[in-house]
């Protein structure tokens, strides 16, 4: 039970990384990925960024559907999920602010 509770918790961290890239690369725009250069800091295209955001999704499909076997009527996982998800979201917040202040 514990490492599906992980799988879900990564599972949503990878979820919340795709939606950035993703939409960064859709929307044409250059994006920090960590194909850049520098890593993480510097911007990569936005068909990198698609790419990037793909594989995100990929991993987060494989994590909640085909390790955990995510339920949607399991409370226990959907949370677990969602924790990893908000706290991802965060964490990529936090990160890109002090990218776009210029500090590292």
């Amino acid at each position: 039970m514990f490492w599906l509770h992980v799988a879900c918790f990564f599972g949503g961290a990878f979820l919340a990384n795709f939606v950035p890239h993703f939409v960064a690369g859709v929307s044409g725009r250059p994006f920090p990925s960590p194909f850049a250069t520098p890593p993480f800091r510097g911007r990569s295209s936005p068909a990198v960024n698609v790419l990037w955001g793909l594989v995100n999704l990929a991993a987060a499909y494989a994590l909640l559907a085909l390790v955990a076997s995510l339920e949607p009527k399991n409370v226990s996982q959907v949370s677990v999920a969602a924790a990893g998800f908000g706290l991802a979201s965060l964490g990529i917040a936090r990160s890109l602010g002090r990218l776009q202040r210029g500090s590292t």
